[in-house]
């Protein structure tokens, strides 16, 4: 899980394997594979740190190298 802020200023940890993809809108906006959307405070590139962290942490590009 990785965590990330609503723009209300709460904090919440999200499955990173459930985001579909990100868009830059001005704001970050999180599709999740079920099509919900959320908007987050944090910059694109420090969601994909985040995830890339994650991943690390489960080892999870073992099968991708």
């Amino acid at each position: 899980m990785i965590e990330l802020t609503q723009l209300s200023g709460k904090t919440f940890w999200i499955n990173p394997h459930m985001i579909e993809y990100i868009e830059k809108t001005p704001d970050t906006t999180l599709v999740m594979l079920g099509g919900k959307r959320m908007v987050v405070l944090e910059k694109v590139d420090v969601v994909i740190e985040r995830i890339v962290a994650y991943r690390r942490l489960i080892g999870g590009f073992k099968n991708e190298e």
